[in-house]
């Protein structure tokens, strides 16, 4: 394992890394906006629960064979931007009475959170996306010495690491969201969420599929 100068560097530029906006945080926010920090909290589990997919992945290899095939990474990278892109299109297209959000709105104070979907859409969000499995490879390698023995199992040791030092950030994101939208001034714009939320996931799909294999 690293020294521990080098592990706090890891958890800082780990804090940094998850605190960057992306598809994840987008997912985080979108569901603590309508669903309140529950339902950010099971989205953010979800996103955590891909991760852990990921950094097994690249212990076993997988992860590299996505940087040394295009067609590998091409293949992960076309499925994460359709689901991305379908995301994005149920949310600008849904009918007003059918959007999550009115659903929400419609619910009873108090009512469950569907917490298997909404835990769901954080996994899919993470685990289609071919790049975090591509980051893993090139960040978590960086705090491993050369010559290190069992350096797949300190791999493994940092992902999870890694994983774990996201949590409270993802909650962080929960709480100013679901926050947030207790301003009066934000519930009077959260009929527009869905909309905007649609436009940025179908963003984030159309960056993906422009995004090029490094085995090119």
């Amino acid at each position: 394992m690293p020294d521990f100068h080098h592990l706090l560097l890891f958890i800082a530029a780990g804090w940094l890394l998850n605190l960057t906006p992306g598809p994840d945080v987008l997912c985080i926010v979108r569901h603590a906006l309508r669903g309140g920090v529950r339902a950010g909290i099971v989205a953010g589990l979800g996103i955590t629960a891909g991760c852990f997919v990921h950094v097994a992945a690249a212990a076993i290899g997988v992860g590299a064979l996505l940087a040394a095939s295009a067609t590998a990474f091409n293949v992960l990278k076309w499925v994460g931007a359709a689901y991305l892109a379908w995301t994005g299109l149920r949310l600008l297209f849904a009918r007003a009475g059918a959007s999550p959000l009115a659903q929400a709105q419609a619910a009873p104070l108090g009512a469950p959170v569907a917490s298997r979907r909404v835990f769901l859409d954080g996994f899919w969000t993470n685990l289609l996306n071919p790049k975090v499995a591509l980051f893993f490879l090139a960040f978590v390698p960086q705090f491993i010495a050369p010559g290190t023995m069992d350096a797949a199992w300190v791999f493994v040791g940092l992902g999870v690491l890694f994983n774990l030092n996201a949590v409270p950030v993802n909650v962080a994101w929960a709480l100013a969201a679901a926050w947030m939208a207790r301003r009066a001034s934000v519930q009077r714009g959260l009929a527009w969420l869905d909309r905007v939320a649609g436009v940025l996931f179908i963003g984030f799909g159309l960056r993906l599929a422009w995004a090029e294999s490094p085995a090119r």
